[in-house]
């Protein structure tokens, strides 16, 4: 089957291909110059080793690739080629490679030099340990001074890092596998990445304490090496999971649930396009509609009487999402927004408060900035808006709300938001995200409990920039981190991500989900510029209707033999029961399902490219 990459991707720029390098057990894919799915004997060791370089926005330099020569027998590999960095006000930044590979070992060595000096918040290795099958197993971790300690990797999510003053992390691929990472030429630590929905622990170059950003002095030569050792007893070899080449299995699993509602995002700014398409809008029939309101972005009276118009149209609930300035006390700022209100004649059925300053990160080694003690605004908000529901958490991401987390004794629920393209934007990280999914939610779970739980507006292009001064502007519609529009969001790939990461989540027992807004960068429309195909509908739009007309039905888990390749889930309301089924990969996927007992299908399901499906079952 030959499907148009822009139907795919929202684009046709395509991600190459990587280059696979062998050298007898050991295996890894060579993408724009780093290295991926480190893999000993088919089982991933490490998720990455990447030499990166971040502007002071935290924003990754996409370098230029010169000089590239790849080598390669049945025992060994090696590749070299030349990096350059084009940095603001004519400065550069340019770096030497060298890739080499052994069956039982693998070094990746860079020296970096800037002829005019170099800003940056971060130059050097991230090397990505995979998180399923690693969370929670012990790890050896040798530091700086020599010292040797016995730990496990976070099993929970931790908001700090979990290794500092690291020289080399030592753990268990599979029994009788030991896998040593050895990092040279500067001081380690590990960030737990599943904070940011990241499928990975990171070991980054440079403790974030340090001063940032920081200056690369001109003509001196940076030099650091990562080396990856195996320590193989057996010297057996086994199938990797998950690749035996025949169809995926799926079986019905124990794991019961209800449905979440979904919920749709509404700015200021999208507030006319969205009742302009109240007719788009009443067939998704989202349960909530989420609106934004940020009185330091000038929203007032006039975006609160807008919200009242639609929440007027729509049949479902509606909840205020409000960054509260905190410039002034949050009880006179909150009246005031509840004297707004009243003149716009709009009354939502919950509200979403947070000081706004909070939407910001506090990074490791960073002064807290100045915020009224949340217990105060909470009290504001219920002060303010009596008779509503009120919510707390971020309106940023989980890596806030674990970092500076809400006391929710004044909270009717708990919410935050996630994002795919934080660290990284190809399509293999996208997707991969979707693998720390659970762990946040689980986390979430152990810091409160059965509180009443949201996500969203969780969306691939990134609607704020916690991390630096402004999201990234995409006008070639490239795959880059921290971007304010992805071209995949007008894809199929965003339809069966959201599809993916509802799974993802549904043993979280949340209240409300929400993937998306009705129109703009973020919608299940497209504009008059962006063509799609269904008048203007994105693909999106299927899983958000979808998931609208299942909320409150009952739902059983459904185990893929690979969930990194295909998800289920088997959903019961009163039109009956069926299985919903999503291919997360650009390739076609064969899905024996027979284990399900589909009604009206036959044992195999052969689901296109990021294809969705559903199954009614037998009875």
């Amino acid at each position: 089957m030959t499907i148009d990459a822009f139907q795919l991707y929202g684009t046709h720029l395509v991600d190459p291909p990587p280059v696979r390098l062998k050298a007898g057990k050991l295996e890894a894919d060579l993408a724009s110059g780093n290295l991926r799915t480190i893999r000993y004997d088919g089982t991933e060791v490490l998720r990455a080793i990447s030499y990166l370089v971040r502007d002071r926005d935290w924003g990754t330099y996409s370098p230029e690739i010169a000089d590239l020569k790849i080598e390669q027998s049945d025992d060994r590999f090696e590749v070299t080629y030349l990096a350059r960095c084009d940095g603001p006000d004519d400065t550069k930044l340019i770096i030497d490679v060298r890739i080499v590979g052994s069956p039982d070992r693998l070094a990746f060595e860079a020296e970096a030099i800037a002829p005019t000096g170099f800003e940056t918040n971060r130059c050097g290795f991230c090397i990505l340990h995979p998180i399923v099958g690693v969370a929670g197993s012990p790890a050896t971790v040798e530091q700086v001074d020599g010292q040797i300690v016995a730990t496990r990797f976070p099993d929970v999510i931790e908001p700090w890092q979990p290794f500092k003053d690291m020289r080399a992390i030592t753990h268990e691929v599979m029994p009788g596998v030991r896998a040593e990472c050895r990092m040279e030429g500067d001081t380690f630590e590990m960030e737990d990445q599943r904070n940011w929905s990241d499928a990975s622990y990171k070991t980054y170059v440079r403790p974030l304490a340090l001063p940032w950003p920081y200056e690369i002095v001109a003509n001196r030569p940076v030099r650091q090496k990562t080396s990856l050792v195996i320590r193989d007893a057996h010297g057996s070899t086994r199938p990797p999971p998950g690749m035996s080449g025949g169809a995926i299995r799926l079986e019905l699993g124990a794991r019961t649930g209800t449905m979440p509602d979904i919920g749709v995002i509404v700015t200021p700014e999208e507030a006319d396009a969205t009742l302009s398409a109240k007719s788009v809008l009443s067939q998704v029939a989202p349960q909530e509609l989420l609106f934004h309101f940020d009185p330091g972005a000038g929203h007032g009276v006039d975006a609160l009487a807008q919200f009242a118009v639609l929440a007027a149209a729509h049949r479902g609930r509606s909840t205020l999402e409000i960054a509260l300035p905190c410039k002034s006390s949050p009880s006179s700022e909150a009246a005031e927004i509840a004297r707004q209100m009243q003149l716009a004649e709009f009354r939502p059925d919950a509200i979403m408060i947070s000081p706004s300053v909070d939407r910001q990160s506090t990074p490791p080694g960073s002064k807290w900035p100045d915020c009224p003690p949340l217990d105060e605004v909470y009290a504001a908000a219920h002060a303010a808006f009596p008779g509503i529901r009120i919510g707390g958490g971020m309106l940023s991401y989980f890596t806030e709300l674990n970092r500076k987390r809400v006391p929710d004794g004044q909270l009717d629920f708990v919410s935050h938001c996630t994002n795919p393209i934080v660290h990284a934007a190809d399509d293999l990280s996208v997707i991969q995200t979707l693998e720390a999914l659970p762990f946040i939610t689980r986390s979430v779970r152990a810091i409160y409990g059965d509180k009443p739980y949201r996500i969203g507006p969780s969306t691939i292009p990134m609607r704020q920039n916690p991390y630096g001064s402004r999201t990234m502007d995409n006008p070639e519609g490239a795959r880059i981190p921290m971007a304010n529009r992805d071209p995949r969001h007008n894809g199929r790939f965003a339809e069966a991500f959201a599809l993916g990461y509802a799974i993802r989540v549904l043993d979280a027992g949340l209240e409300c989900l929400t993937l998306s807004a009705l129109s703009g960068p973020f919608g299940l429309i497209a504009g008059p510029a962006e063509p799609t195909e269904q008048g203007g509908r994105r693909p999106l739009f299927n899983t958000v209707h979808t998931l609208s007309r299942l909320a409150g039905a009952s739902w059983q888990e459904c185990v893929s033999s690979s969930p990194s390749e295909v998800l289920s889930f088997v959903a019961r309301n009163a039109a009956g029961a069926r299985l919903h089924v999503v291919n997360l990969t650009g390739e076609e996927r064969k899905v024996d399902c027979g284990a399900c007992r589909p009604a009206d299908a036959g044992k195999e399901l052969l689901l296109a490219p990021f294809a969705t499906a559903a199954l009614p079952l037998a009875d």
